[in-house]
């Protein structure tokens, strides 16, 4: 089965999540320490965060999520 590849607005979407996550775990560091960019880590917390919107709440679909 090929796979569609994403549209401009989709690709725009996938990296404000990656982004708005990678911020998040910045703010809840201390101010003395920093990431670096580790998308095994953002993944992990955005599957978190998919499963209480999209499947839990249902407050919208996977592909509004993170299509």
């Amino acid at each position: 089965m090929r796979m569609e590849p994403l549209t401009k607005q989709q690709i725009q979407r996938q990296d404000f999540v990656d982004n708005q996550i990678f911020e998040l775990l910045q703010q809840l560091l201390p101010h003395t320490e920093k990431l670096a960019w580790d998308i095994t880590m953002i993944g992990a917390v955005r599957d978190a965060i998919r499963e209480q919107i999209v499947d839990q709440r249902q407050i919208m679909s996977e592909e509004e999520f993170y299509p």
